[in-house]
Formats: structure tokens, C-alpha cells, sequence
């Protein structure tokens, strides 16, 4: 969730530097960065839930590895993003030494937040879809049950909606499936009260 953009024009040098420096994250976006604003307790959790329901899924399971919100995405040399989690099939490519920079996202997930749904759902959608290893993107309301899938089919990008918790996220390229009622597990909800015993 970018939300802060700061006054000066950055160089690429100088916002990794800064990042490293001061250890708070930023997105960079063509000389302009942007710093990450912290997350709710919703936001926290449905990241969790998806990425604890993936990682069973893929265990023992060899070639996918997962990323938490830590991991920055490299989608070219002018744009540098954080996506709330991502998950690479095959061998996992960085553009850096320290390996904190992921150029080959299979799939990248954004919870959205009132101040960012805006941005995840048309300029940083954008930026991911750009990117040629990419398979995936999710889109997840923190408020209500609601996720955008994109999941890319040749030179196209087929788009569905899901709405209730009863829904199940087909996550065919990495080989796995996304219930609703585990993306939401646990999250008080503002539309829908639900029970996941």
C-alpha cells in the first residue's frame, strides 16, 4: 500500500541507498518514491491466511517458492513495487546480489485498502501484467468478500470476479486452489457475518 509520495526526484541508486539506509519501504515509480503505509489487522491477516493456504498446498511440492510483502518486485529499471505476497514457479530470478529484488513473479497479490484500491486495480495491475514471467494477479478486498483474478492465457488476460465465501479461486498454473472461506478465515467482515468452524 504506497500512499506517501515524497517531493524530490529520485535516482534508482539513490532510492535503493535510502531504502537501505533508513530500512522503511518504498515503491519507486519513474524518479518519484512512495512509502509504504502500514497495513490493518484485516490486511495482516487475509495476506496470512492466502499465503499459509498456498504453502500447504505446495508443500513437498518442488519448484514454487513464496514471498511475503518483504520482497520487492522489479518490474523494469524505472519501477520497483512491493506486492503483499508472490509465489515463483521454477527458479526464482533477482536482479541483485542480496537477493531482495524478484524479477520473475509467477503470481503477485495485492489486498487492497481504501487508499490503494484505486492504484492496485489500474496503474500497479498494469505494471504486473507487464511483466512476461508473470501468470497471476490477485486482487482481495480487506473489507468484504470480494477478489479479482487475472490469470494470463496466451497474449490475453481472462478476468474474473468472486463474491461469496463459498467461491474457490482456480489457481491452475501454480497447481493450487484458493477457498473464500480461507482467504477471509478468522476476518470480521463489514458486509457479511460468516462462520468458518
Amino acid at each position: 500500500m504506497a500512499t506517501e509520495r515524497t517531493e524530490k526526484y529520485w535516482t534508482v541508486e539513490e532510492y535503493l541507498a535510502y531504502e537501505q539506509e533508513t530500512g522503511i519501504k518504498h515503491e519507486y515509480i519513474d524518479g518519484e518514491i512512495f512509502a509504504m503505509s502500514g497495513g490493518t489487522d484485516n490486511h495482516s491477516e487475509i495476506a496470512v491466511n492466502c499465503t499459509t493456504e498456498l504453502s500447504v498446498q505446495l508443500r513437498g511440492r518442488a519448484g514454487c517458492r513464496r514471498f511475503n510483502s518483504d520482497m520487492k518486485v522489479k518490474i523494469s529499471e524505472r519501477k520497483y513495487v512491493y506486492p503483499d505476497f508472490s509465489i515463483v514457479c521454477g527458479k526464482a530470478e533477482f536482479s541483485n546480489e542480496s537477493n531482495t529484488m524478484l524479477t520473475n513473479p509467477t503470481l503477485v497479490a495485492e489486498v487492497t485498502s481504501d487508499s490503494s484500491k484505486s492504484y492496485d486495480k489500474i496503474k500497479k495491475a498494469e505494471f504486473y501484467r507487464s511483466l512476461p514471467s508473470l501468470q497471476i494477479y490477485l486482487i482481495i478486498d480487506q473489507d468484504r468478500p470480494h477478489a479479482e483474478l487475472y490469470v494470463r492465457q496466451e497474449k490475453v488476460w481472462i478476468f474474473q470476479e468472486f463474491n461469496s465465501l463459498e467461491d474457490v479461486l482456480p489457481l491452475d498454473v501454480i497447481g493450487c486452489t484458493l477457498p473464500m472461506s480461507e482467504v477471509y478465515r478468522d476476518i470480521e467482515l463489514h458486509d457479511v457475518e460468516s462462520d468458518f468452524d
